[in-house]
């Protein structure tokens, strides 16, 4: 299976948000200047994410992107639909139907034993994906990390963040 970059982008930027201070917003600018991608693409994504209530949007000059909910209450799923819709992955287009020497009709009473088996897996996929939040990310990312990419990650926001009225 093949994801957009969209969904790796998602998933960067909303973690990245949740480092944020309390009244903090970043730019799409910024979050696609800290993560060297076009910042065309990335607001396309940034606008699905906000319609779909992950994250807030602050107009103005000073505005920007902040979440909309705590990192614990975002799951990795939440985000994978937002950016890529809720279709599965797998469409089976029942060219088991086409062809020459058609068979009896009764053999397509039941649904397509192949699109039976990618969906029970796609089903498996997101049940994954849904049990693991940004928070959770953030705690595996700190327990990896020697210091080297929370610096980085500061040193960027103390540039970038832009502070609102709270």
């Amino acid at each position: 299976m093949k994801m957009s970059d969209g969904v790796e982008q998602a998933i960067h930027s909303v973690a990245m948000l949740s480092g944020l201070s309390e009244g903090g917003v970043l730019s799409a600018a910024a979050l696609a200047e800290f993560h060297g991608v076009s910042t065309s693409y990335l607001l396309k994504h940034l606008q699905a994410l906000s319609g779909a209530g992950i994250l807030d949007t602050v107009p103005g000059p000073r505005g920007g992107y902040k979440l909309a909910k705590a990192a614990e209450e975002i799951s990795l799923l939440d985000i994978l639909l937002a950016v890529e819709g809720p279709a599965p992955a797998f469409r089976c287009a029942e060219i088991r139907q086409r062809g020459p020497n058609p068979v009896s009709d009764r053999f397509f009473a039941k649904p397509c034993n192949i699109s039976a088996a990618m969906l029970r897996a796609e089903r498996v996929y997101r049940a994954e994906l849904a049990k693991t939040s940004i928070a959770d990310l953030g705690i595996e990312l700190n327990a990896l990390d020697d210091g080297s990419i929370a610096a980085r990650g500061c040193a960027f926001l103390e540039i970038h963040e832009r502070k609102t009225a709270r």
